[in-house]
């Protein structure tokens, strides 16, 4: 960064902690959250493009998900060559990476470095949760609450919250009486609880829970796993990073990372270009067995074929393949049956070394949810419809999260002409790009609903350049405002809608369109015609000067 612009920062972000004559402080954007997408967000905005930042993160460090989420076995499962990030190829070619799907410990470790070495913190206020935001639309200010009882004032709003960040807790009947331990994956103490010999329950088997699950196995007295809906989990057989790897995209870095974001999936290895269905039905199984043999969840998903997604033909010889393996692998043949799914391979793609093999422990059982659920938590552990009282010293909830609109619900937003977000949700999330909402001028969100359906880093980076070069064009002809117009965000969803009627997820229950939490409408929440039409997306209204599907300033469609 240049000594100007870390003075004018500087300068700035002082005098907006000082506060104003009405005790409310004000810089030029606010930030929330410092996950991958925050971080870069407080960088980008004040270190390259010398606003005044202030952001909120209410954990005590950065990291976003991965400072909360420090569960036994977590780590990545999208390969760090395009898990990290790009805009700084000092920083790519300095930090080594371990491992091919690091460790959380190594993940939040780098968040920290970039942190560090870009002097991000004192930009940042921890332990504190954005209540409120209100627009004042005289002032073309937003208005922010925090749960400390301070007043902040900004031009424009970034709102970094996650999609996988508001978590889900069960309510069973009896939890307050349980005498042990209860832990969720996503909430995990920050001092590792010693759970070596200890009668261990799992609630829950996404993704968390297939790693905590495989991480316990061996180190617990007993664990006992409470499985409502059975997973279709491939290895992901876990090696070092490929040789020669990182050296040859430093070599053609541009070329990489271009190739990355104009993929379909971004997560930057070779897709194919080869479709199941026109191929026979034994090279359809050979592919996939071979896919299988070199791991990972979305190689196994987007690798093999290009129509896994969206052909029943190709689906389902993804699944033979994998029911085939289970049978293999896991000795007991009722155990077997109860971990092979029935749906279709349309969730989210999960892969982990060692999870089936886990069953076959002696100190290992499965209890089937779904035909004999829990009535509730006892003093003593888990009882379930048959009557069965499952001793536990430990509970773990691996039950996810209330995914990509959960967080953003959690602060009451109050836009234009006095809509709050949650009425103007109350149907459906609605945004145009997945960026941006009609009514919330100037209100940033990233990967926030109707966002693209693809690995999250690289997309990030690419997003906030976009909300970065918006600001600068409100800023550079005084314009006050940018907001999507009622047209542009209706025309968006019925975009998003079209192309996820196409796919198998589009059928399939998940967090993914929103099933997992009651009362929650079932409704599509991503953009899945891949990274690449997206990114041409953003680029046709950078192109058009915003002009086309937004309201500037004053230029605005009445509400």
């Amino acid at each position: 960064m240049s000594d100007q612009v870390d003075e004018v920062s500087e300068t700035t972000g002082q005098a907006g902690q000082d506060g104003g004559a009405d005790g409310v402080r004000e810089v030029d954007a606010i930030v929330i959250g410092t996950g991958f997408a925050g971080i870069y967000s407080i960088h980008k905005l004040r270190n390259v493009d010398g606003l005044s930042v202030q952001a909120f993160e209410n954990a005590s460090d950065v990291g976003g998900t991965w400072y909360w989420n420090q569960y036994p076995g977590a780590r990545s499962d999208t390969e760090v060559n395009a898990y990290c990030y790009s805009f700084d190829k000092d920083l790519f070619h300095e930090w080594k990476w371990s491992e091919r799907y690091p460790r959380q410990q190594e993940i939040w470790s780098y968040l920290k470095h970039v942190a560090d070495r870009y002097d991000l913190r004192r930009s940042v206020q921890f332990d504190t949760q954005v209540e409120t935001a209100t627009w004042d639309d005289d002032a073309s200010r937003w208005v922010v609450t925090t749960d400390r009882g301070e007043t902040w004032r900004a031009q424009f709003l970034v709102e970094a919250v996650g999609l996988l960040s508001a978590t889900k807790v069960p309510h069973f009947a009896g939890m307050d009486r349980f005498a042990g331990e209860v832990h969720h994956t996503a909430r995990w103490p920050q001092d590792e609880p010693d759970l070596s010999g200890k009668r261990v329950g799992v609630i829950g088997t996404g993704s968390s829970g297939v790693q905590v699950i495989s991480e316990l196995g061996d180190k617990v007295g007993s664990l006992t796993v409470f499985q409502r809906t059975p997973q279709w989990v491939v290895p992901s057989k876990h090696r070092p990073i490929a040789p020669g790897l990182l050296e040859r995209i430093e070599n053609d870095y541009e070329g990489y990372w271009h190739d990355v974001l104009y993929s379909v999936t971004a997560f930057g290895f070779e897709e194919s270009d080869v479709a199941g269905e026109e191929v026979s039905y034994d090279e359809r199984i050979r592919a996939f067995e071979e896919q299988y043999e070199r791991g990972g969840g979305f190689q196994y998903m987007f690798q093999a074929f290009n129509d896994v997604a969206v052909s029943r033909v190709t689906n389902a010889a993804a699944t033979e393949v994998i029911a085939r393996k289970i049978r293999q692998t896991v000795k007991d043949p009722v155990t077997a049956n109860l971990l092979i799914p029935s749906d279709l391979y349309a969730k989210r793609p999960l892969c982990c070394d060692g999870y089936y093999e886990t069953y076959n422990r002696e100190n290992v059982s499965l209890v089937d949810v779904q035909h004999n659920p829990i009535v509730e938590i006892t003093e003593r552990g888990i009882r379930t419809e048959d009557g069965t009282e499952h001793e536990l010293d430990v509970i773990v909830l691996a039950t996810g999260f209330d995914a990509v609109s959960g967080n953003q619900l959690k602060i009451q937003h109050t836009g234009r002409d006095g809509v709050s977000l949650h009425d103007h949700w109350k149907h459906r999330p609605r945004t145009h790009l997945g960026l941006m909402a009609h009514h919330f001028p100037n209100l940033y969100m990233i990967y926030g609903p109707m966002g693209p359906f693809t690995n999250q880093p690289p997309l990030h980076e690419a997003q906030v350049n976009w909300v970065a070069g918006t600001i600068q064009h409100v800023r550079e002809h005084d314009l006050g405002s940018i907001e999507p117009t009622a047209d542009a965000e209706e025309a968006w969803i019925a975009e998003c809608d079209e192309g996820a009627s196409g796919t198998l997820f589009a059928v399939t229950n998940s967090w993914i369109n929103g099933s997992n939490i009651p009362g929650k409408p079932i409704i599509n929440m991503f953009y899945m015609s891949g990274s690449g039409a997206y990114m041409d997306k953003m680029e046709e209204e950078e192109k058009a000067d915003y002009a086309e599907n937004f309201s500037l300033g004053r230029d605005r469609v009445p509400a």
